[in-house]
């Protein structure tokens, strides 16, 4: 299997061409831009291609980060993922910011927490063991997470582990490698569209009260 592999969901931009098969990762090009993912992310699919050797054509499957992590960035990786997916007629899967932080972390191997810090005093949150989530994603109050992270012989990753001993500490941003997304994106088990997993509403808001009335 051919995987496309998009993240978006943080201040990364990047794209990698997977063959699930001989489990190589053919092209890969990621960048930390912040913001500008829109105008960024399809050139970037471009240049993974190319790396690779093939054309959209030969993509057997979409992976995409679906959250938590950025609102905007989520909303760019899901929406071009889709896009890809019906004009390909090819299937789409979403992968969470959370797996692929404890991934990272080894969670096949031992007890993980992965948490990324959602700031106000709050924490994107979830534990896996033996490589599989115990639990939903969940965005909790840092009092919560602080609790939690104190059980013995866990492992602790992502920015909100910063917030230990510090719980006002000025975090680093998270980035989610995509040689990860793209592997698990092969693994992961059909769910049709992929949907974004914000876990909290976008802090932008419409304002009210402020209409103009038409004549």
């Amino acid at each position: 299997m051919i995987v496309l592999a998009i993240d978006t969901a943080g201040v990364d931009c990047a794209a990698a061409v997977f063959d699930s098969a001989a489990g190589e990762l053919l092209g890969s090009v990621s960048e930390t831009i912040g913001r500008g993912h829109a105008e960024r992310l399809m050139a970037m699919i471009d240049e993974a291609l190319a790396e690779a050797k093939l054309t959209l054509t030969d993509i057997d499957r979409i992976g995409v980060t679906v959250g938590p992590g950025s609102f905007t960035g989520i909303r760019v990786g899901v929406a071009a993922a889709r896009g890809l997916s019906l004009a390909l007629d090819r299937e789409c899967v979403g992968i969470s910011t959370l797996a692929v932080l404890a991934e990272a972390a080894g969670s096949a191997v031992r007890p993980v927490l992965a948490a990324i810090n959602a700031h106000r005093d709050e924490v994107y949150a979830q534990s896996f063991e033996n490589g599989e989530p115990r639990g939903e994603p969940q965005l909790l109050q840092l009092d919560d997470y602080l609790a939690r992270a104190e059980a013995p012989g866990l492992v602790l990753v992502g920015s909100a582990s910063a917030l230990i001993e510090d719980r006002d500490a000025e975090t680093s941003p998270d980035h989610f490698p995509i040689d990860i997304v793209a592997r698990l994106s092969a693994s992961a088990k059909a769910q049709g569209k992929p949907k974004p997993l914000y876990l909290r509403g976008p802090d932008a808001k419409p304002q009210t009260g402020f209409a103009v009335s038409r004549a």
